[in-house]
């Protein structure tokens, strides 16, 4: 991938235009290498056509999973860690507002860092309450327990662990369409 930064930096160079938002184009960038990088390793991607959904993209394996991935845009510390919130924080006309994420908003988050031009991919029962951090660079007292290494977040396809009623969704289409409550079983049978 080449530097979107610099990109985004080129347009902000001119001047900023009262209509752009750099936090937004940081976004889009973001979704847009998450985009490339699911495409390149195969899995297909649909993109909403809302921006107030919680998430932002569909990702699709090629046996038809379907996971709502939220994507961040997230820079590396001097720390060399990123950090992802539990959160969405936005503003308006009326001021910067908050929004807590629930179960169910999405099942996992992909991070596009910069810095590293990686996306790494962590599962919404993965993350921590309020920040969890990945760390990108070896820590300097070379702790290793309770550290995050982002290397073993960038496999896309971790986020196909699918929640139990998606599970059940898939593997009853796969037997007649019997729906969301199959008479024959459980997820477990999957």
């Amino acid at each position: 991938m080449s530097d979107p930064i610099r990109m985004i930096d080129r347009v902000f160079d001119a001047g900023p235009t009262p209509s752009r938002h750099h936090t937004k184009d940081k976004g889009d960038v973001g979704v847009a290498c998450v985009v490339a990088d699911l495409m390149k390793k195969g899995i297909q991607v649909a993109l909403p056509l809302s921006e107030h959904l919680p998430f932002d993209l569909l990702a699709i394996s090629a046996d038809g999973e379907v996971a709502k991935i939220s994507v961040k845009y997230r820079a590396l510390n001097k720390l060399g860690t990123i950090k992802i919130s539990a959160e969405s924080t936005w503003a308006d006309r009326h001021g910067t507002h908050r929004r807590r994420h629930r179960a169910g908003d999405y099942d996992a988050v992909a991070i596009y860092c910069p810095d590293s031009d990686e996306c790494y991919y962590v599962l919404a029962m993965e993350l921590c309450s309020r920040e969890t951090c990945l760390r990108i660079l070896e820590p300097k007292n070379r702790q290793v327990s309770g550290v995050r290494m982002a290397g073993q977040f960038t496999d896309p396809s971790r986020v196909f662990t699918a929640p139990v009623a998606q599970r059940i969704e898939h593997v009853a289409s796969n037997h007649g369409g019997e729906g969301s409550s199959p008479s024959w079983g459980t997820a477990s049978d999957d």
